[in-house]
């Protein structure tokens, strides 16, 4: 694989690689990268393998090969304290709860080099003090801030700016290319190479960036920034009004997501209740008067200035989104609307990715490596290449080195019902507990939806006298933590435990999967794709829902062998998988190893591997 990146790098070509668990895809791009001389972007799927590479496996591999070759850590702008908001936060949390949590903060910035707030513990994006004290693309005042000098964002992209190797994530990746953050410069500005980890996860964050999105949640925000700037000023009453009108209307609208039930639907749908009609009308009048009201006032001060900006950008998205035009860019779009935990968003989203990741590619010419140990549905890479619109990538796939037929065995138990009946999810529950009261615990029940967390999650506490966690009881890392301190738990998961989790050893000795991972039906964003592909001609469940589940069911396996001295059984507990056609080609896309389809094989096995750990 080093061979093959070596080659990309150096003939500023794209290449496609797949590299099985255990492969050490890591080093196999940093060793080129760092030998090149190019300056090279690194991207990773999520923060927390963006902290490993830079602070675990890029220091092993520079100090040996390349000592001077100048690196960077760069994340996106929630992780920073933002000196100008934690200094405007004073007046506004003093009498709150907040206000001795903020005091810490701010003894803690006299002494932060870097200024993320990770040093300081857990600070998740929807708690009102991280809000308060970070900045997002919107509400920065970028150059015209008074603490830009000392700004942590500023200081970290000047670094990465001069760094030759610069380690990123793909939602700060997408996010820069598509938003170009005002006054911070572009991360890809100047790079002769990219390199994608857990590239797999491309095709669903570009939807998101190469799309439009409004929430009200933004909406508020931005109304109460221009009440605060209007007081601060204090000869504005008519943008205050404005400002408080607008927060009105956004608070009717967000009844409207209240009552008109969860979950992603097209924006048409959520039209067709009449009663959106007025709040949809009156917010697009309110948004309207506080851009007039701002307007005359941009040179008033940097502050109020920034709000008209957003309040520019937001109008302009807003009127997008809900004018519904046919197509951008010769893309057609499909909007949909979301509820979330208080209010929605609206969104434009296109149908077909290409373009975007086209353009991006032509913005940015060089070497392209993406990489992935899920990239190929059975070898074939079609599917992620059409998605992408690549057509000139070479393309690898390199199995893992574990000895699967030695180290693990696959369970197909017999007498499965279909997994659309009711009942189902109480079906894996009772077929799940034999086998794990035979092992002992050490085992991972992978669901497909929060219905069947939730009711395999009751069974088995009812049923098992082990340690049960479920997610959403306690954050990942913690869960995580407890189950692989305990060594016999049992840990009920939906999708944020299919991937990037890694345990190893015998804490984790089984993964049981309800069912195969195909998407729901009623995704507005997914029937839209199904019906363009449908309307050219050709079949939406071979070329789109088939693919996608094979390579998130290859996710979810890859948690179970993690090392050459792991053990482990894999319980596919879909039917589908013996008594349909395209069972064979979803069974041929997982690594190689013995079958078995009698409780009492698996239960053997089970019990081996817990003689083994004891």
């Amino acid at each position: 694989m080093a061979e093959l990146v070596e080659a990309a790098l150096r003939e500023r070509a794209m290449l496609v690689v797949e590299a099985g668990t255990g492969t050490g895809k890591t080093y196999a791009y940093l060793v080129p990268a760092l030998l090149s001389g190019l300056r090279t972007v690194i991207s990773t799927g999520t923060r927390t393998l963006q902290d490993q590479l830079f602070h675990r496996d890029l220091p092993r591999v520079r100090e040996v090969l390349a000592p001077s070759v100048r690196v960077a850590l760069l994340k996106g702008r929630g992780n920073y304290l933002c000196l100008h908001r934690m200094k405007r936060a004073r007046s506004l949390l003093a009498q709150s709860e907040h206000a001795e949590r903020l005091r810490e903060v701010e003894d803690w910035a006299r002494r932060t080099e870097h200024g993320e707030l990770s040093e300081l513990g857990e600070f998740t994006e929807d708690q009102p003090l991280t809000r308060q004290i970070t900045s997002t693309a919107d509400n920065c005042l970028g150059s015209r801030c008074e603490d830009f000098d000392d700004c942590f964002v500023a200081i970290a992209r000047r670094r990465a700016q001069a760094a030759n190797l610069v380690v990123v994530n793909h939602h700060l990746l997408l996010s820069d290319f598509t938003l170009k953050d005002q006054g911070f410069g572009q991360i890809l500005a100047g790079a002769d190479a990219v390199i994608l980890d857990e590239a797999h996860q491309l095709p669903e964050l570009a939807a998101r960036f190469f799309g439009r999105r409004v929430s009200t949640r933004q909406i508020l925000e931005l109304a109460r920034d221009a009440e605060i700037e209007a007081q601060n000023c204090g000869d504005l009453p008519e943008l205050v009004a404005a400002a408080q009108r607008l927060t009105a209307d956004v608070s009717a609208l967000e009844a409207c997501f209240a009552s008109g039930g969860g979950g992603r639907r097209p924006l048409a749908r959520f039209r067709d209740d009449r009663r959106t009609d007025r709040p949809l009308e009156r917010l697009s009048e309110s948004l309207d008067a506080l851009h007039a009201q701002l307007s005359p006032l941009e040179e008033r001060n940097a502050e109020i200035a920034a709000v008209l900006e957003r309040a520019h950008d937001l109008r302009e998205r807003w009127r997008h989104i809900l004018a519904a035009p046919a197509e951008v860019d010769g893309a057609a779009e499909v909007r949909w609307v979301e509820s979330e935990q208080q209010g929605g968003s609206f969104h434009a989203t296109p149908i077909a990715l290409a373009a975007g990741f086209r353009r991006m590619r032509e913005t940015y010419p060089g070497a392209w490596v993406l990489t992935s140990a899920t990239l190929a549905a059975g070898g074939d890479f079609s599917h992620f290449l059409r998605t992408l619109g690549i057509e000139d990538a070479r393309t690898a796939c390199l199995d893992s080195p574990f000895d699967y037929a030695r180290q693990a065995r696959l369970y197909l138990p017999r007498g499965m019902p279909d997994p659309n009946q009711p009942g189902y999810a109480e079906a894996v529950a009772d077929a799940a507990v034999p086998v794990i009261e035979a092992g002992g615990g050490g085992a991972f029940v992978l669901c497909t939806s929060h219905r069947a967390l939730r009711v395999i999650a009751q069974q088995l506490r009812a049923k098992l006298a082990l340690r049960v966690l479920v997610q959403g009881e306690g954050t990942r890392s913690a869960l995580l933590d407890d189950f692989t301190a305990d060594g016999n738990a049992v840990l009920v998961g939906t999708s944020s435990f299919w991937e990037g989790v890694d345990v190893r050893g015998q804490a984790l000795r089984l993964v049981i999967i309800d069912r195969l991972p195909f998407a729901a039906p009623g995704d507005p964003v997914l029937d839209a794709r199904i019906d363009a592909i449908r309307e050219a001609g050709g079949n939406p469940f071979l070329e789109l829902q088939l693919p996608q589940a094979i390579v998130m069911l290859r996710q979810g396996v890859g948690r179970l062998i993690r090392d050459d001295a792991d053990r482990g059984l894999l319980m596919l507990c879909d039917p589908r998988l013996t008594q349909k056609r395209y069972g064979r080609e979803v069974l041929a896309a997982l690594p190689k190893m013995p079958v078995l389809r009698e409780l009492k094989d698996a239960m053997a096995w089970m019990r081996q591997l817990r003689r083994i750990r004891s």
